[in-house]
């Protein structure tokens, strides 16, 4: 099918480019200055099974906050142009995954109207010199930005770099399931016939 779509953004905070194809291989070439930041993109391409590629620089003078939220909102655009008017995918994902001492829920519905629920506090503010806080701004930026209902809960996690991986391992796993598709082309999955 060739799900795919190339995003810019340009602000005078932050410069993001991101390219992303549904029916890739979870390959990821992620360039943004944030280390551990690459890292938790590089694991949303590994376990969606999206091809994903971002280089992104920001106004790390000032903190993180803009590079983080405006790469959600970046990639939930690419997501939203890749998926087009939604024909024939299964358009609700979810997934429970466990990594170590984390766990971690992820309900999505690819619906049009953007919504976050995050039901997280993290056992530390910082993973490194990432802080835990700007998780929840990147999957906010990301739920604006594509248009879809996202509900993360942590369950359980006393390992802060755990938590917060599992979080995107667990939308990973959500995303790859309403992405599929039915194998009818014809069917939107929507009572009103739009998405």
């Amino acid at each position: 099918m060739g799900r795919k779509a190339e995003v810019e953004r340009k602000t005078g905070e932050t410069s993001i480019k991101v390219s992303l194809e549904l029916e890739g291989r979870g390959e990821a070439r992620i360039e943004t200055p944030v280390g551990f930041f690459n890292h938790m993109l590089e694991t949303l391409a590994r376990h969606s099974g999206v091809d994903l590629w971002v280089k992104a620089q920001g106004d790390l003078e000032v903190d993180f906050h803009h590079l983080v939220e405006d790469t959600g909102i970046v990639v939930g655009r690419a997501l939203g142009e890749a998926l087009g008017d939604k024909r024939g995918i299964e358009r609700f994902g979810d997934a429970l995954v466990p990594m170590d001492d984390a766990l971690a829920m992820a309900a999505l519905d690819l619906s049009g109207r953007d919504f976050l629920s995050f039901d997280v506090t993290f056992p530390a503010s910082k993973v490194g010199d990432f802080d835990t806080e700007l998780v929840r701004e990147f999957f906010y930026g990301l739920v604006r930005g594509g248009k879809l209902t996202l509900h993360l809960q942590l369950l359980a996690g006393s390992n802060t770099h755990h938590a917060v991986e599992v979080l995107f391992k667990a939308f990973a796993r959500a995303l790859r399931r309403a992405v599929m598709s039915t194998g009818n082309q014809e069917k939107i999955p929507s009572t009103k016939g739009v998405l």
